[in-house]
């Protein structure tokens, strides 16, 4: 085994990559990185039927967007390519030759439908189902697909030595003789990642939990060829925030879909870091340099980790609050062009409008995509009234009356903050009222919303027309009784 550490997160792309995968891929990553060896992508795309470009796509968006680069390759014009496992079928051709000639693999002729009766008749007696061996002797079927696989022992125990998991030992005798070469001429995951472990010098396979079981089969394919073992250590299960498998509804998306719910990737780094680890210390915000420094294998526990998306969150909002204005604005905009709430060439007037939007806003955002939803009243008049904006104030008889005593007064009001809180103030007095009476309606029929930031600072970032014309429809819509609480049957 090499003096280098080396690494490799190994993706199949049959499926959208989630936060699982884009967890072992960082701890691997991590690892490397503290070590100062070598981080290697390598695509298990031998299921030949269900792998995918669009699912490939995904792993690559997903690493990029995390900041997770990889150190070898094909090379491409300067860059590493990632190892495609179905662009090395001659090479693990070679390998599967030498286990047929040594007699440690064999071609095994069962039909789909001798296998699942042989299934059925182990689960009717109580037995669990695995191969029994029987082409272990048989002779050749004329012109019969045949599959490869290997002899396991049949006796003994298989004992595999894992930095996070501890020793780990597995009966010999309830293991079938696995496929390792399907009759399409493909390598199975078990064979392929054995083989290409080896060649590229892996020495740490860290990988999930959910395959340590089959560690036992990539071990005595290991002894079989004359491999080295490399060493093992498999991460904690992730659950859900209720501590039950983590799922679509715990946030177990793709991970695009994370960047597109308005997560930081560095955040987002931050928050898979910690799910696992442990810094040993009560820290929770660390930078990417912080983390390379401290991360270890051996502050790895190996009692699951829990997906809190609410603390993503909040981790998230914590670091856009370290942000500047300008580097808010810039964070937000992709998402606000998408939306199509602001053009992608703003001039520098709109840009620097923009920044104190973001900066009015910041303390308040938690996820970027704050200001295509609930603060889009900054960006365009077509936007939903909350409920809780029409059962507290747009539905109530006073309402339109305010509303438009509040629009004649702001439109001949200076536009500045000072100004605007001194104008609504000095009409409450006249009017009788507390100036909350005056300045929640206002908030309600301007944003849609009953909380927010500053409802001055607010309005001082609004065109004086369009905070006018706003009032003027919520008081019309109010009189019409269109503004009632939904589901009264009222709207």
């Amino acid at each position: 085994m090499p003096d280098e550490i080396r690494c490799r997160f190994a993706p199949s792309p049959t499926g959208y990559m989630h936060v699982g995968n884009l967890h072992t891929a960082l701890f691997n990553w991590l690892f490397c990185r503290h070590e100062g060896g070598k981080f290697i992508l390598r695509i298990e795309d031998t299921d030949e039927v269900r792998s995918t470009e669009s699912a490939l796509a995904v792993i690559y968006d997903g690493l990029r967007w995390l900041g997770l680069d990889w150190d070898e390759g094909p090379d491409v014009g300067g860059d590493f390519a990632p190892y495609v496992q179905s662009e090395r079928l001659p090479i693990y051709q070679e390998y599967l030759d030498r286990l047929l000639e040594a007699g440690l693999a064999y071609k095994c002729y069962c039909t789909r439908e001798e296998l699942e009766e042989m299934r059925r008749v182990q689960q009717a007696s109580g037995r669990p189902p695995r191969y029994d061996g029987r082409c272990r002797l048989a002779r050749p079927r004329e012109g019969a697909e045949a599959c490869i696989r290997l002899k396991m022992r049949e006796a003994g125990k298989t004992a595999i030595n894992d930095l996070i998991q501890g020793e780990v030992v597995y009966e010999n005798a309830l293991v079938g003789d696995p496929v390792i070469c399907k009759t399409s001429g493909f390598p199975t995951y078990h064979f392929a990642v054995v083989v290409d472990d080896y060649l590229m010098q892996i020495t740490h396979v860290i990988r999930a939990v959910e395959h340590l079981p089959n560690t036992q089969i990539h071990v005595q394919l290991q002894d079989a060829l004359g491999f080295p073992r490399p060493v093992y250590a498999h991460l904690p299960i992730i659950l859900g925030a209720d501590r039950s498998k983590l799922s679509k509804r715990h946030g177990a998306v793709s991970v695009t879909e994370y960047q597109q719910m308005g997560y930081l990737p560095e955040a987002m780094f931050n928050f898979l870091a910690l799910l696992g680890w442990s810094p040993a210390s009560e820290q929770e915000i660390f930078s990417r340099e912080e983390i390379i420094q401290r991360f270890t294998l051996e502050a790895c526990s190996k009692s699951p980790a829990v997906f809190d998306l609410e603390k993503a969150e909040w981790l998230n909002g914590e670091y856009i609050k370290a942000l500047t204005p300008e580097q808010l604005a810039d964070r937000a905009l992709p998402y606000l062009v998408q939306a199509g709430l602001f053009e992608a060439q703003p001039t520098p007037e709109r840009k620097a409008w923009l920044v104190q939007v973001c900066g009015l806003m910041q303390e308040r955002v938690r996820l970027l995509t704050v200001f295509t939803d609930w603060a889009r009243y900054f960006f365009t008049d077509d936007f939903d009234y909350e409920d809780r904006a029409r059962e507290k104030w747009l539905s109530r008889e006073d309402c339109p009356a305010r509303l438009d005593a509040l629009a004649d007064r702001l439109a001949t009001t200076d536009w500045n903050a000072e100004a605007l809180e001194a104008a609504v103030r000095g009409l409450a007095d006249e009017l009788g009222l507390k100036a909350a009476e005056l300045i929640h309606p206002c908030r309600a029929a301007v944003t849609g919303t009953t909380i927010g930031p500053s409802l001055f600072h607010l309005l001082e970032l609004l065109p004086q027309d369009d905070v006018v014309a706003r009032l003027r429809r919520a008081a019309d819509l109010s009189r019409k009784g269109e503004l009632a609480p939904r589901g009264t049957g009222e709207e």
